[in-house]
């Protein structure tokens, strides 16, 4: 009960105040709409709605994964070979200062319509984040770790697999806890710039017919998949990283 109230109490209590100040002040559901008519909107198409839910979740997880691939092994070659890291790491912070929601028009040029466009997007947004944790991981390996792995007459093999890598896992999922938020919001900025399915062609759609509660309604699920996509990635790092909260402050 301490662990859950909070949230769940919290989670309630802006949902009241949303409401009473819908009522309070008079606001048309045009404008803002109160929690009942976001309701009242998912349950008039509950099956359309969830299939363009799927289609987002589909675009996210695959997006996603081939950031986790690309980040991990890119961030292995950068701090494996220090040259070129310092050739490098200049190009990617570059890269990953260009707006993507420029870059999202390009990409259907490039790629055509569909969903090869929005998984490469959501992995341009997501891969930076996982090769900086990733890298600050395999970097912050303590020096007297090393030191015992010498001692043992270990190889540079060995040491990197059985010290530096479980060391880096904690990073490698602070990284992936960041990623996995924007992931979500890669997919949605692909669906507006390329309005063809999702819940970001479900929010355009109804901006322009003004059915704002069931833009809303879009939006309420992204955030409970967002949400579930976050806590899904922290059962993970519980399950396979047991003891990286008896190492933490």
């Amino acid at each position: 009960m301490r662990r859950w109230s909070p949230p769940v109490l919290g989670t309630l209590g802006a949902i009241a105040l949303w409401w009473g100040a819908t009522v309070v002040l008079g606001i048309r559901p045009l404008f803002l709409p109160a929690p009942p008519d976001i309701v009242a909107a998912f349950l008039a198409q509950p099956a359309f709605l969830l299939r363009e839910a799927g289609a987002t979740l589909t675009v996210t997880v695959a997006g996603f994964a081939l950031a986790v691939v690309a980040g991990l092994l890119v961030a292995v070659a950068l701090t494996a070979w220090q040259v070129l890291e310092r050739a490098m790491l200049p190009v990617l912070v570059a890269l990953n200062s260009v707006p993507k929601v420029a870059v999202a028009p390009l990409l259907v040029v490039w790629l055509g319509f569909g969903r090869n466009p929005k998984i490469v997007l959501v992995l341009l947004i997501c891969v930076f984040p996982i090769v900086v944790a990733t890298m600050a991981g395999l970097t912050s390996t303590p020096a007297e770790l090393s030191e015992l792995g010498r001692s043992l007459s270990a190889s540079g093999w060995q040491t990197y697999v059985r010290i530096r890598l479980p060391w880096a896992l904690p990073q490698m999922f602070t990284g992936f806890k960041v990623a996995v938020s924007l992931a979500v919001i890669g997919a949605v900025v692909a669906e507006i710039s390329q309005p063809g399915g999702g819940l970001g062609a479900v929010i355009v759609l109804s901006g322009m017919s003004f059915d704002t509660p069931l833009a809303f309604a879009a939006i309420v699920l992204l955030a409970l998949l967002s949400t579930a996509l976050f806590y899904l990635v922290v059962a993970c790092e519980r399950l396979l990283v047991p003891w990286a909260r008896s190492i933490s402050g």
